[in-house]
């Protein structure tokens, strides 16, 4: 019926056609079940030939027939109880190799346990104990990885050499695994292997040789003809990763790479988990753990305010407390459309949480005492604030020092009053030795800070610093990627300018820990690693989007208004010390003994408008260590450069 079905076709294609004709899954199972039962009649009658060396004697010969007679009923009970036909033989692994050990096992067990209560006449050769399992598991084992290796052939085989050429970087399980599913792609056709392991030189990995050490990725790129490689090291720190994934960018090599070792996720096939590396791989900062008992102790059930919740820090911040419990969180935003995406965002993916969107300018101070009194959260976060740096120094002063200082006082105020637990600061190392308006403006909301602290010792007032946050809303990344779709220019202000980066969740992530462990006064300052020399960042970009170096140019526009070449952590003054958590130290900074608050009040709220020059001026008064620095305003036209290596 089969035959008729399949038509008019070649004797190739009804062959093809008859190996593909599935039959049931019951007749598929007792085809493996009457070839395990064939490996048992092999294996005895072959342990006997081997133990007799191929002479056997009468007496063995009828040993044999009625050892089998016993046997055969018994290896299939034992085969049955077992669980050998759950698997599939095309899928045979090392689960289906421990089930038939398993089941080898009890059958030496069965067949001693039959010498001794039967003790036939000749005796079973002791070396059958050893020879028929051995022969046993063999052949059962064998069959299986014949049968896979044909069936994979039949399918893949022809996929073999199709796709693009890519290299795989690293030797160990998660690489195999992936080189081993990397067969089965129409997509991709590995053509080598490189790890810096000289022992694993020259040999093989799923068929496919490990060529050479990571850092030949260029010459065997060049060699084998492909622009792509996998980073497959997900159990490597980041320090090696990031060395790795520098390599690769240098070389022009388009990167993907695994999850981290911990981010696997099981059951999954590792190609699915690929992704394209990204910034946060060249930068390789290692990940943060946190001290969640406190943490945990501190939101859990609580009511947690975060203003500025709309924003990148802010809305970071209200996904990290969701993580704990939190009884409320109280979301408070200037911008309506960003407070619509955080509700949207934890509509999502916390829906259990009750997530309070409050629509609000920090300067209205009705507006904020209304909402501390309604929901009298335990600890306040408050990450409002204007933070660009050139946009703050000019046209704008005024309302950053409006904004940053005049907020931070409400805020803090009304925090103080209905006796706030924990008040948390997000300050910016531009806070330390200011050259703009804006650090200056953060380090006064530093400074009303500690005067509150000596003021309100009911609250904890805390401030935590640190720098660029990677993809942040108007940070240099962003912009960087916008001009790389573009096709370019990428404008850097300097040539050796330089700023320090780490990723939103680990901001946000610190900023708990340090809220957690806060005594009252500290400003937190965290480990922001390595300065990196945005030139560098800028050309990493471009080759990471993919780009040669003569598509793309990088051109030098000058410093802007306020604009350091370099950031500082701490002032000059200010020593720090250590904590418990290796990447959050203490600084010393303690507030001037001439801080006038009620002068610095009646300064903002005058009811005049100052102009940018007037700012700066009165900024000296207030921040003494503030020093303005106006760079000459760029040219029209700039330098332009290529890509160097």
């Amino acid at each position: 019926m089969l035959m008729a079905s399949i038509g008019p076709l070649s004797a190739w294609s009804k062959m093809r056609a008859i190996m593909k004709y599935r039959l049931p899954a019951n007749w598929r199972s007792m085809a493996v079940f009457a070839f395990d039962l064939l490996a048992v009649v092999l294996a005895w009658v072959g342990g006997f030939l081997l133990r007799m060396d191929f002479q056997v004697s009468a007496d063995y010969l009828q040993l044999m027939g009625q050892g089998l007679l016993l046997l055969l009923p018994v290896q299939g009970v034992i085969f049955r109880a077992s669980g050998l036909y759950r698997g599939i033989w095309a899928f045979a692994s090392l689960p289906d190799l421990l089930r038939i050990l398993r089941a080898v096992g009890f059958s030496v067990l069965a067949v001693a346990l039959g010498a001794v209560l039967f003790y036939p006449s000749p005796l079973v050769p002791r070396s059958m104990l050893l020879l028929y399992p051995l022969l046993l598991a063999g052949i059962m084992a064998g069959g299986r990885v014949a049968y896979r290796i044909f069936k994979e052939h039949r399918d893949f085989g022809a996929l073999r050499a199709v796709g693009k050429p890519v290299l795989v970087l690293g030797v160990g399980r998660e690489a195999a695994n992936l080189v081993q599913e990397l067969t089965r792609s129409r997509e991709w056709y590995v053509v080598g292997i490189l790890d810096d392991d000289p022992r694993k030189r020259h040999r093989e990995v799923c068929g496919v040789k490990v060529l050479g050490a990571l850092e030949e990725i260029g010459e065997w790129a060049s060699v084998l003809r492909t622009r792509h490689a996998i980073i497959a090291m997900p159990g490597a720190n980041r320090a090696e990763h990031r060395r790795v994934a520098n390599l690769c960018i240098r070389a022009g090599i388009r990167v993907f790479t695994l999850p981290p070792i911990g981010q696997l996720i099981h059951g999954h096939d590792t190609v699915s988990q690929m992704r394209r590396l990204n910034v946060e791989d060249l930068l390789g900062r290692e990940p943060v753990s946190i001290d969640t008992p406190e943490v945990r102790q501190m939101l859990k059930g609580r009511v947690a305010m975060v203003t500025g919740a709309g924003g990148s820090i802010g809305a970071e911040l209200c996904r990290q407390i969701a993580r704990f419990q939190p009884a409320q969180i109280v979301a408070f935003e200037q911008s309506e459309y960003a407070l619509y995406a955080l509700t949207e965002n934890f509509a999502d993916v916390f829906p259990e949480v009750d997530l309070v969107a409050v629509a609000g300018d920090i300067k209205d101070r009705r507006r904020v005492s209304e909402i501390m009194e309604r929901y009298a959260p335990a600890v306040v976060f408050h990450a409002a604030a204007y933070k660009h740096v050139p946009l703050m120094e000019e046209r704008n002063a005024w309302q950053a020092i409006r904004n940053n200082v005049l907020g931070s006082w409400i805020v803090a105020r009304a925090a103080s009053a209905v006796r706030v637990e924990r008040f948390v600061l997000v300050s910016t190392d531009k806070a330390v030795n200011p050259t703009n308006v804006m650090g200056a403006s953060k380090r006064l909301a530093e400074m009303i800070c500690q005067y509150m602290q000596q003021q309100s010792p009911a609250t904890r007032f805390e401030m935590v610093r640190f720098g660029n946050v990677l993809g942040s809303t108007g940070s240099v990344i962003p912009k960087f990627q916008a001009q790389i779709e573009r096709g370019g220019p990428v404008t850097v202000t300097h040539p050796e300018i330089t700023r320090y980066f780490m990723a939103i969740d680990e901001a946000a992530q610190l900023v708990l820990e340090a809220a957690s462990m806060g005594a009252g006064g500290e400003v937190f300052v965290l480990d922001m690693g390595e300065p990196v020399r945005v030139l560098d960042l800028a050309r990493d970009m471009i080759r990471l989007s993919g780009y040669g170096d003569d598509e793309i140019s990088i051109v030098f526009s000058g410093l802007r208004p306020g604009e350091k070449l370099y950031e500082e952590v701490l002032a000059d003054c200010e020593l720090t010390r250590p904590t418990h958590h290796p990447k959050l130290r203490v600084a010393r900074s303690a507030l001037p003994p001439d801080f006038d608050l009620n002068a610095l009040l009646h300064w903002i709220q005058s009811g005049r408008t100052l102009s940018d020059d007037q700012v700066r001026r009165d900024l000296r008064r207030w921040v003494p260590e503030y020093q303005p620095y106006n760079p000459p305003r760029p040219v029209l036209v700039s330098e332009s450069i290529k890509l160097e290596a």
